[in-house]
């Protein structure tokens, strides 16, 4: 019986000289290499969903939506198409400083559907943002009232124990306060991103390391993030309360 031939690999540096960019109405550059499992249409649409005055922060980086990014040792390689026997060896996505400017390669096969590949680019997209624009102090008073109220939850595991450290007695407190401000607020333009694209049932969200933030408080923090960020054109922010049957 044969055998599949593996995928073909290629170093970063290829994949960015070969691959024709292409830049989204907001000015965020992307790109589309190898065999993968979304439509153009949808990496047009997804990249295009973040509005301009995030987008505005994001210059000289360029998004690589390829197959799989693969660690090889000290290297990392793209490859071509899935291939089962890399897939151990591949990382959501990897960051790399090619040219001048920062190229992020982000693994679509590594996820089973458009909700995930579109997450991991919008989580990747905040962090970025926040390292660069800082946090809005707006944003900042809305969590930490919310903290001091006891709310229940977080938005992801760096923001649940940067939260608890914040509380804690220390000299550290500050810089921990810092810190989980920084993940709350990446962590919303993340979720704010993903509900512009996609319609996004809350509970898609849940992760078993950390309890969920109170549906009522990402409520009030993704409408702070609307304020701070409106929709491009052709996009739209709403909250749904669904009752449970």
């Amino acid at each position: 019986m044969s055998q599949a031939a593996q995928a073909i690999t290629r170093p970063p540096a290829e994949v960015v000289r070969e691959t024709p960019v292409s830049q989204a109405p907001n000015g965020i550059c992307y790109a589309v290499s190898g065999e993968m499992n979304l439509t153009t249409v949808d990496v047009e649409r997804m990249v295009s969903a973040v509005p301009g005055s995030i987008a505005g922060a994001l210059d000289r980086k360029a998004y690589y939506f390829v197959p799989l990014t693969v660690n090889q040792g000290d290297q990392t390689v793209i490859a071509d198409r899935y291939d089962i026997a890399l897939s151990d060896s591949a990382v959501c996505h990897r960051n790399l400083e090619l040219g001048g400017s920062q190229c992020v390669f982000i693994s679509t096969r590594l996820m089973d559907d458009k909700f995930s590949i579109a997450f991991e680019f919008y989580i990747n997209v905040g962090h970025a943002f926040v390292e660069r624009a800082g946090v809005s102090h707006e944003f900042a008073d809305l969590v930490w009232k919310q903290a001091e109220a006891g709310i229940r939850g977080e938005t992801s595991l760096d923001a649940w124990e940067s939260r608890k450290l914040s509380s804690a007695p220390g000299a550290d407190a500050e810089k921990h306060k810092n810190e989980y401000f920084a993940a709350a607020f990446s962590d919303a333009i993340s979720i704010y991103l993903l509900s512009l694209f996609l319609d996004v049932d809350y509970q898609d969200l849940r992760e078993r390391d950390y309890p969920l933030l109170a549906p009522n408080a990402l409520a009030e923090r993704l409408r702070k993030i609307t304020e701070l960020f409106p929709p491009n054109p052709g996009f739209e922010f709403a909250v749904y309360y669904r009752r449970r049957g």
